[in-house]
């Protein structure tokens, strides 16, 4: 039993390498604001009112699939193309999306966002526009 789950952590391993490459920084960063944009989102709908829909967390749940999906086809161009630019800018231009939704769900419940924090968001922003 041992070696079938040590062949699968493997095997997922190799899948990972595959389709990002060496793991960089800024996308473990775009999962865990991922979690967190979830997470608020969540809690602003509550809040409102609205309550919990199945349904619209679904498709929140299928973007995020979707856009680590582009990323790992971001990273295949860079490596067809030999460059190292294409996952760089997928991932800056997803983080940036990520963080103005968690800012915007905080707003929603209340929680004063730091204005340092709102400055690096737009810079952040603007560099993706």
């Amino acid at each position: 039993m041992q070696l079938h789950a040590a062949s699968a952590v493997v095997i997922l391993g190799g899948a990972i390498n595959f389709a990002f490459g060496i793991w960089p920084e800024a996308l473990t960063l775009l999962v865990f604001v991922m979690g967190l944009d979830y997470i608020s989102g969540v809690l602003a709908a509550v809040k409102s009112g609205d309550g919990l829909n199945s349904n619209i967390g679904f498709w929140g749940l299928a973007k995020k699939g979707l856009t680590l999906l582009v990323i790992m086809l971001s990273h295949r161009i860079d490596v067809l193309l030999g460059m190292n630019l294409v996952m760089g800018g997928a991932i800056s231009f997803y983080l940036v999306n990520e963080l103005l939704s968690v800012v915007e769900n905080c707003g929603e419940l209340g929680i004063p966002i730091p204005d340092n924090v709102r400055r690096i968001v737009q810079i952040l922003r603007d560099k993706t526009d």
